[in-house]
């Protein structure tokens, strides 16, 4: 019998941005980014989260997106796909759909706006769990859902076998160290908050899933390596100098300002679908003098 526990990834998991036409995804684009995430040596591919805008993606077009990716990492990489929504059985058949095409794992948000309580959070999870046979990763992140899932809720949801990871990003460390303290090594800890890397790591953290490795990926592949490796002060050092770009990554709802970056640093990105807009003048000034700060503006060119 498979061992779902077993760790899914360590290391970078870059939650990566989708490129849109007017019409429909960039395949196109969103292969050039694939690739060269991989060829950076990140651990882990996120698909369809957040940074890549699936809440204004329709059914066909993640089913689309999800099958692409798999396909395009080709085994070199590992895939987590983001399947969670507000609405329990959507999730499920999402997730068997990725299930199904080669998923190394499930991302699992919060349900948002209906904001269950504890309990619903853990009878939604554990129904989602039960329909798949591969490792899931459950998503806090409270400022965009307004629910928080507790250390107590995330200590009886790691006792369920395929529920292996939490992406936290609450903000709040105390409660990771709560979290860590409760599960031990029935739930890794993967930050949420690309300015929280370290502080995360230094409590048995697994890794990070993240923005600023869209545009970062060696830099942050290397900080963790750093951390790994024993040169404590390097990594630190390396959190702190990232700074201004993860500021400035955070300036303006996300993905507003990454694919900003990406359209600067030469990919054909596009802009965010509605509701989410293109960045304002400020923002992009911020940004140009932040990418010329770290050399990105024109690198893959």
């Amino acid at each position: 019998m498979i061992n779902l526990k077993k760790e899914l990834f360590k290391g970078v998991g870059t939650a990566i941005a989708t490129p849109f036409t007017e019409t429909d995804v960039n395949y196109e684009e969103f292969g050039k980014l694939v690739d060269s995430q991989i060829e950076a040596g990140v651990s882990s591919l996120i698909v369809c989260g957040t940074t890549g805008e699936s809440s204004t993606m329709n059914e066909k077009e993640r089913k689309k997106l999800v099958k692409y990716a798999i396909d395009r990492a080709s085994g070199r990489i590992k895939v987590i796909i983001g399947t969670g929504s507000n609405n329990t059985m959507s999730a499920i058949n999402m997730s068997k759909y990725a299930e199904k095409v080669g998923a190394d794992g499930l991302l699992l948000v919060t349900p948002y706006y209906n904001k269950a309580t504890q309990d619903g959070l853990i009878v939604h999870f554990n129904k989602i769990a039960s329909s798949v046979n591969i490792p899931i990763i459950l998503y806090n992140v409270p400022s965009r859902t307004g629910v928080n899932i507790l250390p107590e809720t995330c200590y009886k949801l790691s006792k369920t076998e395929n529920i292996v990871g939490i992406k936290e990003a609450s903000g709040d460390i105390s409660q990771v160290a709560k979290i860590v303290n409760l599960c031990g090594d029935d739930l890794d800890i993967y930050s949420g908050n690309d300015d929280q890397v370290i502080p995360i790591l230094s409590l048995g953290g697994k890794g990070v899933i993240s923005v600023l490795s869209n545009v970062m990926p060696e830099y942050t592949v290397e900080m963790l390596q750093s951390f790994w490796q024993g040169d404590y002060k390097k990594a630190g050092k390396m959190q702190v100098e990232a700074m201004d770009m993860i500021n400035t990554l955070f300036c303006e709802v996300n993905p507003i300002p990454v694919k900003y970056a990406l359209n600067k640093m030469g990919y054909n990105y596009g802009i965010p679908r509605l509701p989410l807009t293109e960045m304002s003048d400020d923002g992009k000034k911020k940004m140009d003098k932040v990418l010329v700060k770290y050399n990105l503006k024109g690198k893959v060119r």
